[in-house]
């Protein structure tokens, strides 16, 4: 077990002051047996109104509207979790030809075919001709060939820190080589949509001791589930290389990226210039110094 202290700000300044209408945000862990909350704090400036909810993934999702007229708005939420980490087992295969196409019963086909039709288009089959480059082997088990892609596109595609909201599609990566967390992720969820599987995209933090060399610190984070018959849904971070890692902290699911932004919302008046910053600061509790 592993008790961790994150702290996540989020900051628009504009060049003129504005109001605001209703913000969703997403940061609240997804509780479940790996993740524990133990204590969360939000503040918020200018003051408003917040409610809580779960939308239709089970998110748990801040619907804030902030009152009066600012030049900026900023978030800044504090938790304190447990992590339960649980190493990734192989299921027994009796059948080995049957690992690969991934097969699916009924009743979780029904529920998982959202996460099954890709979401992207590929004009020119650049996605489908670097499936083809990795998939030779026949036969070949379902978390085999999953991590063998991870680690391919870990190794295969430069990551770039990119501060521009939104999602690159899967051919633009594919043909550019490069992209930040959420472009890999998304490249991955995209890519094994179109074999079959049922995957998702996933938001949240990242845990990187110092010296660990991990990429995407210091923000939000993003990486790919996949759903597995036997293991049910299974975290790949093609970013890092990584899978069901306790490193690892989902916030939110979606199937696609735009529906997974941490903060989203609408301003009136016009704002003039306006700058984004984010800083997350994932540390072991016993060693994080108190927030200014």
């Amino acid at each position: 077990m592993t008790r961790l202290r994150i702290r996540h700000e989020t900051r628009y300044a504009y060049e003129r002051p504005v109001a605001f209408g209703a913000h969703r945000l997403l940061v609240r862990p997804r509780d479940s047996h790996a993740t524990r909350i133990l204590d969360t704090t939000l503040g918020f400036s200018p003051a408003g109104e917040t409610r809580w909810v779960y939308d239709a993934l089970g998110n748990c999702v801040c619907l804030l509207r902030p009152r009066g007229v600012a030049d900026e708005l900023r978030i800044v939420s504090e938790l304190l979790i447990e992590q339960f980490p649980a190493p990734l087992a192989p299921p027994a295969i009796d059948d080995p030809h049957t690992a690969m196409p991934i097969v699916y019963d009924r009743c979780d086909r029904a529920v998982l075919a959202p996460f099954i039709a890709p979401a992207t288009d590929d004009p020119d089959s650049e996605v489908l001709k670097w499936i083809r480059r990795h998939t030779d082997t026949p036969d070949e088990p379902a978390l085999d060939f999953l991590l063998r892609l991870n680690t391919a596109i870990h190794d295969g595609f430069a990551y770039t820190e990119r501060w521009e909201e939104g999602a690159q599609s899967p051919a633009f990566t594919v043909v550019h080589g490069a992209g930040a967390c959420r472009d890999l992720a998304w490249l991955m969820v995209e890519v094994l949509r179109r074999m079959g599987y049922a995957a998702r995209f996933v938001t949240g933090y990242l845990y990187s001791p110092s010296r660990s060399g991990l990429r995407g610190a210091g923000a939000t984070h993003a990486w790919c589930e996949v759903f597995l018959p036997d293991l049910g849904w299974t975290e790949f971070d093609p970013t890092n290389g990584l899978a069901e890692s306790s490193d690892l902290i989902p916030v939110a699911v979606s199937r696609t990226p735009e529906e997974a932004s941490p903060v989203s919302g609408m301003i009136l008046g016009d704002p003039g210039r306006a700058e984004l910053s984010i800083h997350v600061d994932v540390r072991l509790a016993d060693t994080i110094a108190e927030a200014a």
